[in-house]
């Protein structure tokens, strides 16, 4: 039997943020609102569980580039682990201010910054799509010549600094403050006020944002606000994963020319058409519903995402020993549960739709690996429930989540 260790830093994550969270509780701060908490871990957990196979490609394209193209063929030293974390610090930077600066790039990062609010909780706001681009950007690495070895390790240390960046409760930091990205630092770059944006893209290093022109101190007089300069005003799981991409199709739609579709698609985000996201709600009839959501809704929701986040947790523990279908079932399972928890939190009515859908293939799954005829009957039995009691169990279920 194989281990991944790493799954143990999905417990320790867990209790440093129930730590923050009792802090902030103690001290009468605002600063974890429900609903807000669960879809940052939403997003979270599927990066993290589709992490086990980027970071595996990725391993393998650094291992290609290196040994077939690396300019120099590097071997570990303190001094050479020091010269790879500057490195590194020093692609994210430029992948980061990029990412803030050209439409389809900003389409992949913007997810981070749709929180309004800022605590541990918000470093977990990172997509599989952010996730490969800036994979590509550190294929730089091996193409200077650095080991594939190297990089995963160093990737890994890299990016568990950010997660205690991302807080309230941690003031400036005296010295620290001149070289390292700090709390405070970083609470200045998720502002969307107006003095602080497109500030602070350093992730260890603050020097990149002193050399480059982009640095912003925390100033004592302003009161920070977070999130987007246009809210997005959902918890909708996929909207949240896709909607600029779909703004920034609607504004190049309106584009007569090539050249005027591909300043849409790589211009920077302030002069994307403004109404392109009211055109994009539209078109997906996306609105947030405004209603209380009820203490049994939010008991079922967070109870969703506990069991989700053990199962991540066993998941990432013995993925080495996962068969191929296993795996994708789990990867299918888990997606069909953070979209309902998004559509739950909506009160969207086609949530039952998932539901239905989550339950035939977990009771599907189950019967395959005991019994092949019993998969045949469980699915003769799922279509007649569909072809003749299906409304009747959405109104059911409708009425049971919502207390409609």
């Amino acid at each position: 039997m194989k281990y991944n260790f790493l799954a143990f830093s999905i417990p320790l994550f867990i209790l440093l943020i129930y730590i923050e969270f009792a802090i902030t509780k103690k001290k009468k701060l605002a600063g974890f609102e429900l609903h807000s908490v669960i879809s940052n871990l939403s997003l979270g957990i599927l990066e993290r569980l589709l992490d086990v196979y980027t970071g595996t490609i990725f391993y393998f394209i650094y291992d290609f580039l290196q040994k077939n193209y690396g300019l120099f063929h590097i071997k570990a030293t303190p001094l050479v682990w020091l010269a790879l974390l500057i490195c590194t610090d020093f692609i994210w930077y430029w992948y980061h201010r990029l990412a803030h600066e050209i439409n389809v790039l900003w389409a992949v990062h913007i997810v981070h910054h749709q929180s309004e609010e800022f605590n541990f909780t918000v470093s977990a706001r990172i997509t599989v799509l952010q996730a490969f681009l800036r994979g590509g950007f550190w294929c730089v690495l091996p193409l200077l010549g650095f080991p594939a070895p190297m990089i995963t390790v160093m990737l890994l240390v890299h990016g568990l600094y950010p997660f205690f960046i991302h807080t309230k409760l941690v003031g400036k930091l005296g010295i620290l403050e001149y070289l390292f990205v700090t709390p405070s630092h970083h609470r200045v770059h998720h502002a969307s006020n107006e003095q602080y944006l497109d500030r602070n893209y350093g992730d260890v290093l603050i020097i990149w944002d002193k050399i480059f022109g982009t640095f912003q101190s925390e100033e004592d007089k302003i009161e920070i606000v977070y999130g987007l300069t246009k809210p997005l005003n959902t918890y909708d799981y996929l909207w949240q994963h896709f909607h600029y991409f779909i703004e920034i199709i609607v504004a190049a739609s309106k584009q007569d020319t090539i050249k005027g579709k591909l300043e849409t698609v790589f211009g920077k985000p302030e002069t994307l058409d403004p109404t392109a996201r009211k055109e994009a709600e539209k078109i997906f009839h996306v609105k947030q519903n405004m209603d209380t959501i009820q203490k049994p809704l939010n008991t079922y929701v967070k109870w969703q995402i506990g069991i989700l986040l053990s199962a991540l947790f066993a998941f990432v523990l013995l993925e080495k020993n996962l068969s191929p279908l296993i795996s994708i079932i789990f990867v299918s399972l888990t997606i069909l549960t953070l979209i309902n928890c998004g559509a739950i939190m909506e009160h969207k009515r086609w949530v039952f739709n998932i539901e239905f859908a989550r339950a035939f293939l977990t009771v599907s799954s189950l019967i395959y690996f005991t019994s092949l005829d019993g998969l045949i009957i469980a699915t003769l039995l799922f279509v007649t429930i569909l072809a003749t009691s299906y409304k009747y169990l959405e109104n059911r279920y409708l009425n049971l989540v919502y207390r409609r």
